[in-house]
């Protein structure tokens, strides 16, 4: 059912939840240009179908995240808010990759917390002075959507944690989930107040808003809307255990493209698609595209860059030129290793610490020469585990102080407070290596950052004493786990539970030649600058607009309710095939050819019971019965199945295998190909599909008698495609010389004889038809796999053949949304029975009145009689099924007239009496 309204789906969370403030009056339209300001602001205006708006302006991107990048406080004196932008947020650092004409409009939260009485000032001055359009959240919504439901939830599965008992992690909490539901909408409510829909670009950020897209998609279908997520995806077994798994996967979904930083973020996801949604994907010209309801979802692999003027600028503060001489003096002597974390039970700071302590204990000629300085940024989270972990690296700091330490040295220093950004540029520039030891990690900038620091500018080498020419180095370990690791070639991958593996990879990095250092050091920042946080916007923005060239040239219509909601994008040319369409072209013919596949089409292709209703029996029979029809099963099932099943239907044809075998009805023998007698290569081909059945749980082989299946519908789902691609490539390069083909079906691979396709059954039976001079007037062929393009493209061909008087109506259809040669399509198995019994039905004449019976069964009798007597006949009989002689007493009364040729009366009682009908008259 199209859904033409944005659908409040705060309906979804409990009403009493929260008391949730209507947002302020519509925010103005930024106009940059003289216009007609559109009306699609309002929610009363949209047709669902055409997303019409009649506003002029420029290119304009609408970025969407949790937090808008800007500082806040309140002026001690006027105690008035005052706003400034903020240099090191990402989301402003991205408008580098955009071109100086693009406007750029924030929406998001604020740090701070701004009275109800205020907001409607603060988010006209916010409009006005930084094209910022703020979402002002309600203090409890704000507390169980970020620090509850993202924070406790979200948070710990998306890096590998999951809540099996109350004292690790916490366990699904449906009213978190409704604030999250809540905090969306109101999030996208912001968006609708600003968007120019037909013009716009939406690009929303991580995984506070994965659910934003949806209430967009049901707003405006044709919304321009790319998500990008910072934080790494799970696994599908991880991912599998959240509750509301089905609709974060569609809001996603309801994007035009998905934004990863590594392949394994993507892969997972993709992973995800396909285990719970069912949903397929493929490689297209470099792209990954998932097909979702006739729209194409592209999956953008790239991992998110550092904002190098800012990096070089901060270097060039006279601030850090200080601090680098003081950082120089203080560790004099020493050999200075960095870490960089939030606070964080990913972070692995803890590890860390222990492998510095069995770095010292292996080598102790490095103890009172190596420093590992550990900046801690403040926890984003709150929590019991993120105290945990503080006081475990208090803990382990404090050991190893005590034991390798003394009175003018200490191995650990923790700075543990909010470090400047121009004082951790400093200590960048002068560490010697850099580890980032996170167990899991989205990104992770540090290394980036580490190795643009060291690469140094002027005045960062007149603080350092260096010369301009002088080789740069820098080292890095790195985690695995962590986003960046993949892009980071040159680095000491580690693992970082292996304390023993991290403190070889700590050591090897301290004794590693300069040379050597300076090779990796040069691959490093060649990859960092050319790949900053603008060339990753600006990727991310081309393949947007690549993903949504299309969008008006498809036909478009909503689906689906709540958070299920989706958007069905087909070519206009291509549409569903209603009763009403073609039962009026049914009615008007009357030489009709009528080919259906079996499997996924009349039967569920998940269906248990293989076996057709009898339903769908009756429905054939009646198809069948039609002297105007001519009706074909063409199915890859065997000949013995299709026979016993079809028993009831005398006068049905059968197709089976593909049309290796054929036969017109019940009752005449079976035609078999000559195209490829040659089966030999069955015994080639058994032996392989055996070992591929072996390796591959939930697989199964079918033997037919021209063919032989390899089925894995039953298989995982990820290794059983992966295995039917293995398949084909082995059966093809065995089979080269063989004549037989190897097709992949829909959870099949079938090798079958060379030359026999559903494509030549359907010219058979076409051309029969014409050589019997019944060339068709109207063809119908139904299927749902690969094998029926075939006759779907035999049937076109077939019907412009120049021995047709006529081109006939011809109605393609395919089963589900996909592409197709068809012209048509229906849902599923179920819509083909319904048009089937509509088609069934339309072959019987309507019931008529009982008078009108009567009358026809007295012109039959009429009919009859002038037979006998070798007359020419005036009358033309007629039938129908209600008819009856019982429903009538006649008689006919014959006038043997020498003066007539032959005389009739017919005198019957009917409903009102007696009639008579008299053949002079």
């Amino acid at each position: 059912m199209a859904s033409r309204s944005c659908t409040n789906l705060l309906d979804f969370a409990c009403g009493s939840l929260l008391d949730i403030p209507c947002t302020p009056r519509a925010l103005p339209r930024v106009m940059t240009v003289p216009g007609i300001i559109s009306d699609t602001d309002g929610y009363a205006n949209n047709d669902g179908d055409s997303d019409s708006t009649t506003s002029i302006c420029r290119d304009r991107k609408i970025v969407v995240a949790n937090m808008l990048p800007l500082n806040a406080k309140r002026d001690p004196e006027t105690t008035k808010w005052c706003f400034s932008l903020d240099q090191d947020a990402l989301l402003l650092q991205l408008k580098d990759g955009f071109s100086p004409e693009t406007e750029v409009i924030y929406v998001g939260s604020l740090k701070a917390e701004i009275d109800a009485s205020e907001q409607e000032e603060v988010a006209q001055i916010l409009l006005q002075d930084f094209n910022c359009v703020p979402t002002f959240l309600p203090h409890d919504l704000q507390k169980k959507f970020y620090l509850g439901f993202c924070k406790q939830q979200l948070w710990p599965l998306f890096h590998y944690m999951l809540p099996m008992c109350p004292d690790h992690g916490d366990r699904f909490d449906r009213s978190l989930w409704q604030a999250y539901v809540c905090a969306n909408k109101i999030f996208a409510d912001k968006v609708m107040e600003v968007i120019n829909p037909e013009d716009d670009f939406v690009w929303v950020h991580d995984y506070h808003l994965m659910i934003l897209p949806t209430f967009l998609r049901k707003r405006y279908y044709r919304v321009k809307l790319g998500f990008f997520l910072h934080s790494p995806f799970p696994s599908s077994e991880i991912y599998r255990t959240l509750p509301v798994r089905d609709e974060i996967l569609r809001g996603l979904l309801n994007c035009d493209l998905i934004g990863f930083h590594t392949f394994d973020y993507a892969r997972h996801f993709l992973s995800c698609c396909s285990r719970m949604l069912g949903l397929d994907y493929e490689s297209k010209r470099g792209y990954i595209g998932l097909d979702y309801s006739g729209r194409t979802v592209y999956i953008k692999i790239l991992p998110v860059g550092v904002h190098m003027g800012r990096l070089e600028s901060v270097l060039n503060l006279t601030s850090t030129s200080a601090k680098i001489k003081e950082i120089q003096k203080q560790f004099k002597g020493k050999r200075l290793i960095l870490g960089v974390d939030d606070m964080d039970i990913f972070k692995g700071i803890s590890l860390k610490l222990l492998a510095v302590e069995q770095l010292l204990q292996q080598n102790p000629e490095l103890q009172g020469k190596v420093v590992l300085v550990q900046i801690v940024n403040p926890a984003r989270g709150s929590g019991k585990d993120v105290q945990e972990a503080k006081n475990e690296t208090y803990l382990t700091a404090r050991r190893i102080n005590e034991i390798y330490g003394s009175s003018d040295h200490k191995p650990v220093i923790l700075i543990d407070r909010p470090v400047p950004r121009f004082e951790k540029s400093a200590y960048y520039a002068v560490a010697e290596c850099c580890i980032v030891n996170a167990v899991r990690d989205g990104m992770n900038l540090v290394p980036y950052k580490y190795i643009v620091c060291r690469q140094g500018t002027p005045c960062m080498e007149e603080a350092l004493g260096m010369k301009s020419d002088a080789p740069r180095t820098s080292m890095l370990v790195v985690s695995e786990f962590i986003g960046c690791s993949p892009s980071l070639s040159g680095a000491i991958r580690v693992n970082p539970w292996d304390i023993d593996a991290v403190a070889d990879a700590l050591n090897s990095a301290l004794t590693m030649s300069d040379s050597e250092k300076q090779l990796r050091h040069e691959k490093h920042y060649r990859y960092v600058s050319s790949h900053d946080v603008g060339y990753w916007a600006r990727s991310f923005v081309q393949d947007l607009e690549r993903a949504c060239r299309d969008h008006y040239s498809k036909r478009c219509w909503g689906i689906g309710l709540g958070l299920g909601f989706r958007v069905v994008s087909l070519s206009p040319n291509f549409r569903k095939l209603s009763i009403e369409c073609i039962a009026t072209a049914y009615r008007k013919t009357s030489r009709r050819a009528i080919f259906l596949d079996y499997d996924g089409t009349v039967v569920p292709q998940n269906s248990i019971i293989k076996a057709p209703s009898p339903e769908v029996i009756s429905i054939l029979n009646s198809l069948c019965n039609d002297p105007k029809n001519t009706v074909f099963i063409v199915s890859g099932r065997g000949r013995s199945s299709l026979s016993e099943w079809f028993a009831p239907c005398e006068t049905l044809g059968i197709a089976a295998e593909h049309g290796y075998f054929l036969r017109w009805n019940r009752t005449s023998e079976w035609e078999t190909s000559t195209v490829a007698p040659d089966l030999e290569w069955k015994e080639i081909v058994e032996p392989v599909m055996r070992l591929y059945t072996e390796a591959t749980d939930g697989s199964n082989i079918e033997v037919k008698e021209s063919a032989l299946v390899w089925h894995h519908q039953d298989a995982d789902p990820d290794f059983g495609s992966c295995q039917a691609k293995e398949l084909l490539d082995h059966l093809e390069n065995v089979l080269s010389n063989e004549p037989a083909v190897v097709k992949r079906g829909q959870h099949i691979v079938e090798v079958k004889p060379q030359g026999v396709s559903k494509g030549l059954v359907a010219e058979k039976v076409l051309l029969s038809m014409v050589n019997d001079g019944k060339p068709p007037d109207f063809v119908m062929c139904i299927g749902d796999d690969r094998s029926d393009e075939d006759m779907f493209e035999s049937i076109l061909s077939t019907v412009s053949s120049p021995s047709l008087p006529a081109p006939p109506e011809i109605f393609a259809c395919t089963v589900g949304r996909k592409p197709s040669k068809a012209k048509y399509y229906l849902d599923d198995a179920v819509d083909v029975v319904n048009l089937l019994q509509g088609l069934a039905a339309a072959s019987m004449p309507k019931p008529r009145p009982l008078a009108d019976i009567q009358l026809l069964i007295a012109e039959a009798i009429v009919y009859k009689l002038y037979s006998l007597k070798r007359k020419k006949a005036t009358l033309q009989l007629k039938f129908h099924r209600l008819c009856s002689i019982r429903e009538c007493n006649a008689f006919v009364v014959a006038h043997d007239d020498p003066n007539r040729d032959f005389d009739l009366t017919v005198i019957f009682r009917g409903s009102r009496g007696i009639h008579q009908w008299d053949s002079r008259k």
